[in-house]
């Protein structure tokens, strides 16, 4: 006799109803906004790396490639596309002729990044390279230069030269012959950065007033150590310049500005300027908008262990990120209760959206909104989707931005679910809306 069971309901963390969605969707959610091992509010960054090397058995290995793609090249994350990497190299039989090679080519982007996949291949136990593996690394090899190897040619468990050795990486040119054979022997150029020249003993306003000068200063580096040179009295003319010069190139994440003013509050005003610099290309939003971003207790959970910086405040500069792209936009806070905003912009918005705490009653929030706006166009919820009630449609275009990494969550069905917290969100949404003509003329 065959009996009919119903699955079991699963739920987030705080209790609502969540959706079943597939392994692939699963792990998405799981890595867009995932700082891997880092603990969240909900997880451990343990269970979280564990998820992920659960469901990538579970997908079609070209979907866990272009996640590792996007993972690296519009989130800017560096840890997760390699484990992803690493895990389809399990069982490479599974996966297309290249797909492994040509992935960890376009996923390695820093030369440490070499050091850090082999650490994650032997992190079980250290075996032989398969022979994609081999064939990604040696390509990845020979996109760094003498100034990048040695940057990053550091004294760990996984030298830069021992994935040299292991990958069989073949010299394109004489040049490169003799270039890694500086690396094998230690001999390479000492790099000229702001690290090496204070450890050697330099002046800190004199070294760093020598890298903006002579642009040598990377634009993250410069906004991470903002506190330093104001410390330093370093001239604030080239601290100006350079993060308004570099901020359009920049690929830095709105919550790095936002961090940055929180290092150099009297800087703000110059750091405002940068960051909508740095979004200035991105498509705008005609309609109606409104943004509902998530101030709940759980929002307070930190970005990493060495960040000072929250899901709340990535969900904040997503939310000023919106704003500016937005022609018509009211703001909303939501926890327990919704509460509007005042109509600012950047980092006054920041501001205005004040501190995480309290509940989340996303479902009663949607509704709230729905009764308080009328003819909206589209309806976009920042938050970590670990809502205390049932969640349901928008009623309009809905996007759904998850800004955590937790197991199950509420955005699915009618809502466009977009995991991360990067400026490509509004691309996105652009895409998404491009055959649609939204007008009140």
């Amino acid at each position: 006799m065959k009996i009919n069971t119903k699955p079991a309901v699963i739920r987030t963390h705080e209790g609502a109803p969540a959706r079943r969605i597939s392994p692939i969707d699963e792990l998405r959610r799981t890595t867009l906004a995932c700082l891997l091992w880092e603990s969240g509010f909900y997880e451990s960054g343990e269970a979280v790396a564990e998820r992920i090397k659960r469901l990538v058995p579970l997908c079609d290995p070209i979907d866990v490639a272009d996640l590792a793609i996007k993972a690296r090249e519009e989130q800017n994350l560096r840890h997760v596309p390699l484990l992803l990497v690493r895990e389809l190299a399990r069982d490479s039989s599974r996966c297309p002729t290249g797909l492994i090679s040509n992935t960890l080519y376009r996923v390695i982007q820093r030369a440490d990044e070499l050091a850090e996949f082999m650490a994650l291949y032997w992190a079980d136990k250290r075996q032989p390279l398969s022979k994609q593996v081999k064939k990604g690394l040696a390509l990845a090899f020979g996109k760094f230069s003498e100034y990048a190897l040695a940057k990053y040619n550091r004294d760990s468990v996984v030298k830069l030269r021992d994935v040299l050795f292991l990958s069989h990486a073949k010299p394109k040119d004489e040049a490169q012959v003799a270039l890694w054979k500086r690396l094998a022997e230690g001999t390479l150029a000492t790099p000229d950065t702001w690290e090496v020249a204070l450890s050697a003993g330099g002046d800190k306003k004199e070294v760093f007033e020598r890298l903006l000068s002579e642009g040598k200063l990377g634009y993250l580096a410069l906004l991470r150590n903002l506190r330093n040179m104001q410390q330093a009295n370093v001239r604030t003319d080239l601290i100006f310049t350079a993060l308004r010069d570099g901020a359009k190139w920049s690929r830095a994440l709105p919550f790095r500005f936002l961090a940055a003013a929180r290092a150099v509050p009297a800087w703000e005003a110059q750091l405002d300027e940068a960051m909508q610099l740095a979004t200035a290309g991105l498509p705008k939003l005609s309609g109606k908008t409104v943004v509902l971003v998530d101030t709940s207790g759980s929002m307070s959970s930190q970005l990493s262990a060495k960040s000072d910086l929250s899901r709340f405040d990535a969900a904040a500069a997503l939310a000023v990120l919106i704003r500016g792209v937005c022609s018509d936009v009211r703001v909303f806070r939501f926890n327990d209760s919704i509460r509007e905003v005042p109509d600012r912009k950047g980092m006054a918005l920041v501001d205005a959206l004040g501190m995480p705490g309290g509940g989340t009653m996303l479902g009663q929030a949607v509704i709230d909104v729905r009764r308080a706006c009328h003819g909206i166009d589209r309806l976009i919820v920042v938050t970590d989707e670990q809502s205390a009630d049932r969640v349901g449609n928008p009623g309009c275009l809905g996007y759904m931005i998850n800004v955590a990494s937790n197991k199950n969550g509420v955005g699915y069905g009618d809502w466009a679910h977009i995991d991360g917290f990067s400026e490509s969100v509004v691309s996105y949404i652009s895409e998404i809306e491009s055959p649609i003509s939204i007008s009140h003329d």
